[in-house]
């Protein structure tokens, strides 16, 4: 599975004085569609870590072309566009009634306790023989 979607209502808290969902809360949006995409995959964060596995975000994009309110129940896509030896590229699409509200990317990296670059687990890379990191 690489593409999943979830489903999050905006709450009043993460809009700003203009009524607009603040562009920051968008990166929560992401890290939480993410985290559900694994989920579906079969496994956590948590397992990840617990087995020495660290993903850290290394690059992350937002394109904002209309804004989301209060209230709004909105569509979070994610797809895995690319993984290398080490790392994985991630994109998503806000929706709103299928209308795309924002559009981003971000590209994780696997790290060891330590800070330095390891193999992602096999089971998150698509093809490890043309993994070219």
């Amino acid at each position: 599975m690489t593409t999943g979607e979830i489903q999050i209502r905006v709450r009043y808290a993460e809009t700003d004085r203009m009524g607009f969902l603040h562009h920051a809360n968008y990166l929560i949006y992401f890290e939480q569609a993410r985290t559900e995409l694994l989920r579906a995959m079969g496994a956590t964060y948590k397992d990840l870590e617990d087995q020495g596995f660290l993903l850290v975000l290394t690059k992350v994009e937002v394109k904002y072309h209309k804004p989301a309110h209060y209230d709004d129940l909105l569509t979070i896509r994610t797809t895995v566009q690319r993984t290398t030896f080490v790392r994985i590229d991630h994109r998503y699409e806000v929706l709103r009634e299928g209308v795309l509200l924002a559009e981003g990317a971000t590209t994780l990296a696997c790290i060891d306790r330590e800070g330095k670059p390891q193999a992602l687990p096999e089971f998150l890379r698509s093809d490890p023989k043309k993994a070219q990191e």
